[in-house]
């Protein structure tokens, strides 16, 4: 739900309420005006006259609210969603859908840097990525700051390599005397990337040891182990127990 829809229900609710609490108010002010001098003034009489001084602050209340907001300027409208945009919207809502466009999003990034300088360093940091991605579920503790940082660290570099791709594909459209200084650059670029891509590969390594090393028990084996032992010797015990009893004896001599 965007800001505007949310900001004209909110009004929406206030004005509704303020006209509930005011015929209540109302209603309950003049039972008050005719039943006291009719009945006198007693205890249901307080009751009466004290609901209806609630009923009217809550509706003085209410207004106030609804008026305040009301000065307040609406929020602008969103852009209105194309139908692909609404498409790609309601497939990511399932998990499968997910990562079906995940994956083509993937195979559209790639096919923007196919004969590039970095095509190779793209696929390097495109198998770094999923391997992290497995691993991001488990890096817990000072792990998850890692994960954080990885993840800016990948949308820089898929930035960056695109980029390289770009400049690269506008040599053939560059003069002769702009081409070494534009060459030089897109070197640089491209060795940055690379390089980026290096250090982003000691991440996902360092991910992958503390992931390992967070899954070793303190002792020698972990206690799931020695419980799974434990309970196959049992049953094995009981097996055996039951074939004994089963089994007919060898009659005597």
């Amino acid at each position: 739900m965007d800001e505007r829809t949310r900001y004209f229900r909110r009004l929406k609710r206030l004005r509704g309420a303020t006209r509930r609490w005011s015929v209540i108010g109302g209603g309950l002010t003049a039972a008050t005006a005719v039943l006291t001098p009719y009945a006198g003034i007693g205890v249901a009489d307080a009751a009466w006259a004290a609901s209806a001084g609630a009923s009217v602050a809550l509706a003085w209340w209410r207004w106030s609210d609804h008026r305040q907001l009301a000065a307040t300027p609406a929020p602008p409208a969103p852009p209105p969603a194309l139908p692909g945009q609404r498409l790609v919207a309601a497939v990511e809502r399932f998990p499968a859908g997910r990562q079906v466009l995940q994956e083509v999003r993937r195979h559209r990034n790639r096919y923007a840097v196919r004969g590039s300088a970095v095509a190779q360093a793209w696929d390097r940091l495109d198998r770094a990525s999923t391997a992290l991605t497995g691993l991001t579920g488990r890096l817990t503790g000072p792990g998850e700051g890692a994960a954080l940082e990885a993840a800016v660290a990948e949308q820089w570099l898929r930035d960056l390599g695109q980029r390289v791709a770009s400049v690269e594909r506008a040599f053939p459209l560059t003069s002769e005397d702009g081409r070494a200084a534009l060459e030089q650059s897109h070197e640089s670029l491209a060795n940055q990337f690379t390089e980026g891509v290096t250090a982003y590969e000691r991440l996902v390594a360092a991910a992958a040891s503390y992931v390992a090393e967070d899954g070793h028990p303190v002792t020698g084996q972990h206690p799931a182990l020695t419980s799974l032992i434990d309970a196959t010797d049992r049953l094995r015990g009981l097996a055996e127990g039951l074939s004994e009893l089963k089994r007919p004896s060898a009659p005597a001599a």
